[in-house]
């Protein structure tokens, strides 16, 4: 479901509309970050394109930060008796 926020930018109110989904990894990735949910919208609505809007520039951020954790921590596909995937084929 679609939610609308109203946040604080650089002084002034603005209203976002995101999927459940996106505010949960936004809330998540401002804690790994270590900085307030607020602080990481500003530092995303400072690098995105002048002609961009900022609820997509929000969904392509969590999008690159999710690809890039997906490649720091690669999956391990085990079977159930405890073997890879590519020891079980041999």
């Amino acid at each position: 479901m679609i939610r609308k926020h109203s946040i604080t930018l650089h002084g002034h109110r603005t209203s976002l509309s995101l999927e459940d989904e996106f505010w949960t990894e936004l809330n998540a990735i401002s804690t790994a970050r270590a900085i307030p949910l607020a602080g990481l919208i500003s530092e995303i609505d400072d690098i995105r394109d002048a002609d961009s809007n900022l609820s997509s520039a929000l969904r392509l951020y969590v999008l690159a930060w999710l690809k890039t954790q997906s490649v720091a921590t690669p999956a391990q596909s085990r079977h159930e008796d405890g073997e890879t995937a590519d020891a079980g084929a041999r």
